[in-house]
């Protein structure tokens, strides 16, 4: 079959273009951006990729186009498709319909944490024999690619709860029907297609409908969110996991959560060792520990995995080091996230000095939304350094002069870059936070240093 694809180059689109090419179909894709590490890697699969969405990319010789939730009506080649009446599929449609029918599904949800615990599972599950398939919203470096087929039954997915597509406005994960499902945490996120919390919260109940009763919800213990959404109907067992109550346990052994003891139902099942930070990735080893004992997974030799498990790319992911200066680069775009990543590196650099670049990159945070919380999200950070928005229509600037530290909020990507040479000094970690490619900006500043 010839497939193209709209968007190609979303994390999650470019999965979707990975197993249509494992499965033996011709693909190729269009996107307007297209940048590392998906461009890279669909180039190395074989795929070919095209700019832009102009209407000469597909003929009438493609069978079927799968559709990326970027597109929208007015996109000529997307009009061109619905002119020609040629067979067009949400992503998440198409995986339901022909990747994960007969796929027993472990999916990850939660506003936070999903790339880190879908890509923490699928290494478990791998580890120990049992090659599940996945698709996962970044490159774990375990793999080194975003999706794989795999074989039966597993299919480790990160079930997104942004929508699938124009014509689809529910969420990617009500498509995938799972067997055993985390739900990690829930707060307010996608201002875009989202009006409140409580819209959020009626698609996370869409899916907890779609778990069979033989399946299973592992869900955060202290989460109250979570536990509003269950309390509006449930069929399914529940296990629990937390740093302060549940099933699944832990105690640290180390501060930073490098090492901490795992305990299942309050007995000790082993002591993790791993290169990871902080205790939200002590909660997200957590969850994936209980998915893999749902389909029972060795649980001594699944807590072994994790002393060699590597981390997802642009998750704290260090770019380099330079002159004794350490740069990171980070995914993190809500305040939540923000404030967890840089507690974990608070805790293992100590005093060392943290410098936070920050990139309003999602719609969320770029129309203000999280304002309010900017202050608690950035408490462990000692100069904040900001790129101004395009459109700063919420008074960004005036939000920044609220911060316990100095901050300064430059116009574009290189004068921020002098601005960060002049200011880096000997023993310095300096995070920049963003979910763009950001103009560049990691290799600039370590070209600059």
């Amino acid at each position: 079959m010839k497939i193209h694809i709209l968007g190609i180059c979303g994390t999650f689109m470019a999965g979707v273009a990975q197993l249509a090419r494992q499965s033996g179909h011709e693909v190729s894709g269009s996107d307007l951006n297209v940048y590392p590490p998906m461009s890279t890697q669909l180039a190395a699969q074989g795929i070919q990729l095209m700019t832009g969405f102009d209407p000469s990319h597909i003929d009438q010789t493609v069978d079927c186009v799968i559709v990326g939730n970027v597109i929208s009506r007015g996109n000529p080649l997307m009009e061109t498709i619905l002119e020609k009446k040629i067979p067009y599929y949400s992503g998440p449609q198409w995986l339901a319909e022909t990747i994960l029918k007969d796929r027993w599904v472990l999916a990850v949800a939660g506003t936070h944490g999903k790339t880190t615990t879908t890509s923490l599972l699928a290494w478990m599950l791998d580890y120990v024999g049992l090659m599940p398939g996945f698709l996962v919203g970044g490159v774990p470096e375990n793999f080194g690619v975003s999706a794989r087929l795999g074989e039966q039954p597993y299919f480790v997915i990160e079930a997104d709860e942004y929508d699938s597509a124009f014509f689809d406005k529910r969420s990617k994960f009500i498509h995938y029907h799972p067997q055993t499902l985390i739900m990690n945490n829930l707060e307010y996120d996608h201002a875009d297609i989202f009006p409140d919390l409580d819209a959020v919260k009626k698609q996370f109940q869409y899916l907890v409908r779609t778990v069979p009763g033989n399946g299973l919800i592992i869900r955060q213990a202290q989460d109250e969110n979570i536990t509003s959404v269950l309390e509006q109907g449930c069929w399914t067992p529940t296990a629990t996991f937390g740093l302060k109550g549940g099933d699944w346990q832990a105690k640290l052994q180390q501060a930073d959560g490098s090492e901490f003891d795992v305990y299942f139902n309050n007995q000790l099942m082993g002591t993790v060792k791993w290169s990871l930070l902080g205790l939200h990735n002590v909660q997200n080893a957590l969850a994936a520990l209980a998915a893999a004992h749902h389909v029972q997974a060795p649980i001594e030799q699944a807590i072994e995995s994790l002393g060699s498990f590597k981390n997802v790319k642009r998750r704290l992911e260090i770019k380099g080091q330079v002159n004794g200066v350490t740069l990171y680069d980070d995914f993190a775009h809500h305040p939540t996230a923000i404030a967890t990543t840089l507690a974990g590196l608070r805790a293992k650099v100590g005093k060392q000095r943290m410098i936070v670049v920050l990139e309003f990159g999602s719609y969320t945070m770029r129309t203000g939304v999280h304002r309010e919380r900017l202050q608690e999200a950035l408490i462990d950070a000692d100069l904040v350094m900001c790129k101004r928005p395009e459109a700063d229509t919420w008074g960004l600037e005036r939000a920044l002069s609220g911060l316990h530290q100095p901050a300064t909020l430059y116009d574009n990507v290189d004068a921020l870059v002098a601005g960060l040479v002049e200011q880096a000094k000997k023993d310095d970690h300096i995070v920049i936070m963003s979910n763009s490619g950001f103009g560049g900006i990691h290799e600039k500043l370590l070209k600059a240093l």
